[in-house]
This record gives C-alpha cells, structure tokens and sequence, in this order.
C-alpha cells in the first residue's frame, strides 16, 4: 500500500475552505489505528471514549493521563502516516498551567501525538490560548462534553434554546481566536451546527451534529459494532457488524474444542519416527 503523508492543520483548513469533509474515527490500539489508516481516514482521535468502550466505565471520569499516554503510543505505532489526535482527560488541564503542560508533554513526547483535543469554551480559552503558543495544535470541543455530563444533566442535545445557541457560538469564536484549530461539535442540533460552521474559519468535526459540519468524526467500536450497543444511537451509523462475526467465531472455536475437532491433524506437528521409538519405544515388541 502507497505511505501518504498525514495532513496538517493547514491542509485541514484548505479542506474547510474547499467544502473537502473531513473525515475521523476514534481507534485506541496498534490494530484499529492501523485499519482506519489503511481505510483511508484522515484523522484518528484517540478519545477518553475509551473509558467507556474499551475500559468498561461508565464514563469518561476515571480514564487516567497514563491510560491516554498508553493508548496513543499503541495508536501511533499503528498509524505513523496519519494525523492522530489525544484527548487530555478529566481535571488535567483546569489547574495550574505547569501541570497543563506536563500532561501535554507526555502526549505529544512519550504517545507520539500530533494534536491534543480540550472540552470546553470559553473558560479555557486562555489554557488553549498558552498550549498553541508553545507550538502545540489544539482541537476544542464543545455541545455535549462527556467530561461535563453529570454538569449538563446527562446525554442531552445541545443548542435548543436561543439562550444555548449564543453560549455555543460564543464559545466556538473564543476557541478559534485563542488558536484552536478544530472544533468537535457533539449533539449540537443540525441548525445550530450549521451556522457555527458557518461563523469560523477553523474545521468543524461533527458527531450528531448534522451534515453541515466540514468533517464527521465516529467512535470506532460503534460504527463496527465491535463490543458496543451504542449503534442503536441515533447518531451513530454501524457499517459493519463485526461483534457478531467475532461471536460466532469464538462460538465455533469453543464448539470444535469440546468436541475434540480442534486441533485437526492439518494443525497439528509430529517428531520423526526415530525420536517416537527413543522416547515410547518400539510399540510392536
């Protein structure tokens, strides 16, 4: 397969300008990571969804800065040609700047990541705003922000009242003046998504937000249906349903074990004859 060089943000912002989607997946290990870029996506974000889809949280909360760390090496050694993005997790970047900036560092130095990606708006655009100066590309995220959601009273649309409407586009142009370079929208009704979109020259990224936004981004184990029943999601389009393969897989492999089928002969080795008669004996005296 033909290496590509992963985009940049310019090249993203090209794209925007274009009317190019842009398109991205979530992908937590060597193997997914590695699938999305042979599949020809364009960004990998190596979300704290991972709490929920591979750690078996209930939600993003307890996901660690080591848990990221790990997972994005793992991600970046599957996906070297590809522009990979890692959230920073909750309560590591609401402190001090010089604890911000440790949890960046690992990031970007000991996972390999190209870009880090913040909830919120504009209470931490003046975070944002000291991350992009010291040269790292910052990804914001707004509308439903899994971080907040005990805050915002669960998994709930956001941008219904004129009241939210303003907040998310005020949000959106303080993230873009403090030099986010993307914005994630989630659940943010498809009107309102629109307009955002509309508002800023920096890429939106939608998950539930409409087509409107310049890119979409969905959350690996959901479109494959691979351990998640979150496809039954409104939002969520599953393109594949490799659960149930791996399933009847594991179901046949356990099926053929029991039954002494596995291994068959064509799996299995055999010493030479010689070595046979060294270790039993010749059976025939």
């Amino acid at each position: 397969m033909e290496q590509r060089k992963p985009l940049t943000t310019a090249k993203m912002r090209k794209m925007k300008q274009d009317g190019v989607p842009i398109t991205m997946v979530t992908a937590y290990d060597y193997p997914s990571a590695r699938l999305a870029e042979e599949a020809g996506i364009d960004v990998i974000l190596v979300g704290d969804s991972l709490g929920n889809v591979v750690l078996g949280y209930d939600s993003t909360l307890p996901v660690t800065l080591d848990d990221m760390v790990y997972q994005t090496r793992a991600a970046v050694r599957g996906a070297s040609n590809t522009f990979i993005v890692a959230d920073m997790p909750f309560l590591t970047y609401h402190g001090s700047l010089d604890t911000t900036f440790r949890g960046v560092a690992r990031l970007m130095q000991e996972g390999g990541a190209k870009a880090v990606k913040l909830e919120g708006g504009a209470e931490i655009a003046a975070t944002v705003k000291a991350i992009t100066e010291a040269g790292v590309p910052v990804v914001g995220h707004l509308g439903l922000t899994p971080q907040s959601v005990h805050q915002l009273g669960g998994f709930r649309v956001q941008g219904r009242s004129s009241e939210q409407a303003e907040k998310l586009l005020s949000d959106a142009k303080a993230l873009e003046e403090a030099g986010a370079f993307a914005v994630v929208l989630e659940l943010v009704t498809d009107e309102l998504a629109e307009w955002i979109t509309k508002q800023l020259s920096i890429p939106t990224i939608g998950i539930g937000s409409g087509i409107h936004c310049d890119g979409q981004v969905l959350v690996y184990h959901d479109l494959l249906q691979y351990g998640s029943d979150s496809a039954a999601r409104k939002f969520v389009k599953a393109y594949a349903n490799i659960g149930e393969t791996i399933r009847a897989g594991i179901g046949e492999y356990v099926k053929e074990v029991k039954a002494r089928a596995f291994p068959a002969p064509e799996h299995t080795f055999h010493m030479d004859n010689d070595v046979v008669e060294y270790l039993y004996g010749d059976k025939e005296k």
